[in-house]
């Protein structure tokens, strides 16, 4: 029996270790996941994790719940550093139907609550709420919306939040659809508190250069992925992510690159995710 375990450990032990050194990565790696989900992140090898505005910080949350979830927050394995979906569907933000009054109001509470959170980054993501109407004017859509997002530039900096704007495929919404064109706007913006979020599964669903990131180096400061045919976990088809990552690796980007797929996957599933995008980054920076 001696001899046998000895022999078990022989042969698994380069795997244990092999997964132990991949949880300290090159560059830090988030998953976005329920929060139920907190163990199971953290055993997988994550250390930053995102959730959902409305879940965990929006306005319309009663204090009560604020606070149960603020309790939650602290006791994480796992460090919640963002959340995404800044604005509820219904509350438009681009095109005729804005009321700059209403979201002005909302994202101040917004902020506030994020900032009790200890949460430094908000995606802006929102593709129902930044949907034009078709037929939209878009030179308009853009010149309304840069003015609208100094405004919240100048509040999230009152609370020390930062938001990342985030490009979506066309399948999601019509307005803001590549990393080039969010990149655009920010640089319009033109506040510290009003920066920019890489999807590079939306920028392979458009089919748009690795090139964008770098010539957005300046902006960027979140990162999210996935891959492309079915929006599954990286590992799970086998996606090469390597082209993107060299953009952001000859961009000089060192913030956090965060896994944003679905999220009913076992704990194997994850684990190996984990490890599998580690090792393209690693091959990437290491090169």
């Amino acid at each position: 029996m001696r001899i046998r375990a000895v022999i078990i450990v022989f042969i698994f032990l380069p795997l244990i270790l092999s997964f132990q050194s991949a949880k300290k990565t090159i560059i830090p790696l988030g998953i976005v996941a329920p929060i139920e989900k907190d163990s199971l992140i953290h055993a997988s090898g994550f250390n930053l994790m995102g959730e959902s505005v409305s879940k965990m910080i929006s306005p319309s949350l009663t204090e009560e719940k604020f606070a149960e979830n603020l309790v939650r927050i602290k006791n994480l394995q796992t460090k919640l550093y963002m959340c995404n979906v800044m604005f509820p569907g219904d509350m438009k933000i681009a095109g005729p139907n804005v009321n700059e009054t209403t979201v002005l109001a909302y994202v101040d509470r917004l902020f506030a609550r994020a900032q009790k959170a200890e949460i430094k980054i908000i995606v802006l993501g929102s593709g129902t709420a930044r949907r034009l109407p078709d037929h939209y004017d878009v030179e308009k859509a853009t010149a309304d919306f840069v003015i609208l997002s100094k405004k919240i530039a100048v509040i999230a900096a009152k609370y020390q939040v930062k938001i990342a704007l985030e490009n979506l495929q066309r399948k999601e919404t019509n307005f803001i659809n590549t990393v080039k064109s969010a990149a655009e706007i920010v640089r319009s913006v033109d506040h510290p508190n009003f920066k920019l979020n890489a999807d590079i599964f939306h920028m392979r669903r458009e089919q748009e250069p690795p090139q964008h990131i770098i010539d957005a180096k300046d902006l960027l400061i979140h990162c999210e992925i996935a891959e492309d045919a079915e929006r599954t976990l990286p590992g799970i088809k086998g996606d090469d992510f390597t082209p993107y990552l060299e953009a952001l690796k000859n961009a000089d980007y060192k913030g956090p690159i965060f896994v944003e797929a679905g999220s009913n996957y076992s704990e194997t599933q994850m684990a190996f995710c984990f490890q599998f995008l580690a090792k393209q980054i690693e091959n990437v920076y290491k090169n």
